[in-house]
């Protein structure tokens, strides 16, 4: 197909991108001319660059209209760690997210497959499904629920396809070093001790080559509506730490309860991922374990 991918140069889109192009894709990469391709440096022959800012309406248009894709796979977002979730800059993803599904319909492309995000939903004890109800707490989240149901009205009077990916925990290699993962990895390696809260905080962590390849598969079936990318698969921030720490053999560089709980952090986040394995035959082939010791080997090599 031909795929029309933003957020190429991002941690999720690079592992998609690194995937298109193996299945033989052809992509064209909108990367704004700033934008680090740190990431995606290996793959500078054969991705198709599209030097274009999202912001920048008329050579967004005219990169679309040259294009003419099939597919548009719409991962870019603001997410800089400590900062996305308050930003203002979220109010402006919305608009250049809506400009870039009319140029889309307007060059008549047929399918849309966008990055939500797990923060949509309202939290609980149960595993989250796409019906479970939305409650968003961040300004990232209200935006991206925005969004999606601004899309799904364009969609339905378009006749644009419509395929909303709700992203819950993920880590791997090329995670940004100031997440929860790298953090403790990189400190280990150091020698240098890691201060977490009692840990018992329950998450759904799938490794980023599964989250890629659960994209694909999602983007190029017929599926609609929110879709979950998750594992269903249920581990505690402790359980992540430490185990990290014994591979590492530094456990006792793992501080738990050294600092204070957030009474705002909520104590599970558990995805269901039924709907894509059913629909796909999707399945995850990493398990945390397995992924944990090849992200360890891939931060020590950078070490």
């Amino acid at each position: 197909m031909r795929i029309l991918l933003t957020g190429a140069t991002g941690f999720i889109g690079s592992h998609v991108a690194r995937l298109l192009l193996l299945l033989d894709h052809e992509v064209h990469a909108v990367v704004r001319p700033t934008s680090s391709r740190r990431r995606i440096e290996d793959l500078a022959d054969r991705l198709r660059f599209v030097p274009v800012d999202l912001e920048d309406r008329r050579s967004l248009r005219a990169a679309v209209t040259a294009i003419k894709p099939e597919l548009c796979l719409h991962l870019a977002w603001y997410a800089e760690p400590g900062k996305y979730l308050t930003s203002p800059i979220n109010l402006d993803c919305i608009a250049w997210s809506l400009a870039l599904a009319r140029e889309l319909q307007e060059a008549g492309c047929s399918r849309l497959v966008c990055a939500g995000t797990c923060f949509e939903y309202e939290f609980g004890a149960a595993p989250l499904t796409e019906a479970s109800p939305t409650r968003p707490a961040t300004l990232y989240a209200w935006c991206k629920l925005a969004l999606l149901h601004s899309l799904q009205a364009f969609a339905g009077q378009s006749g644009l396809s419509l395929a909303w990916l709700r992203f819950f925990y993920l880590y791997g290699p090329w995670e940004d070093e100031r997440r929860l993962v790298p953090v403790v990895i990189q400190r280990l390696l150091r020698n240098e001790s890691v201060d977490l809260t009692t840990g018992e905080q329950v998450r759904d962590y799938v490794h980023v080559e599964d989250a890629a390849a659960a994209v694909v598969a999602a983007a190029t079936s017929s599926l609609s509506g929110c879709v979950n990318i998750c594992t269903g698969q249920p581990t505690t921030i402790r359980m992540m730490a430490e185990t990290i720490g014994r591979e590492l053999k530094r456990p006792e560089l793992i501080r738990i309860g050294a600092r204070a709980n957030d009474p705002n952090d909520p104590p599970i986040i558990r995805g269901d991922s039924r709907k894509l394995q059913q629909a796909t035959g999707w399945r995850q082939q990493i398990c945390l374990d397995s992924g944990l010791k090849r992200t360890m080997e891939w931060w020590r090599g950078r070490s």
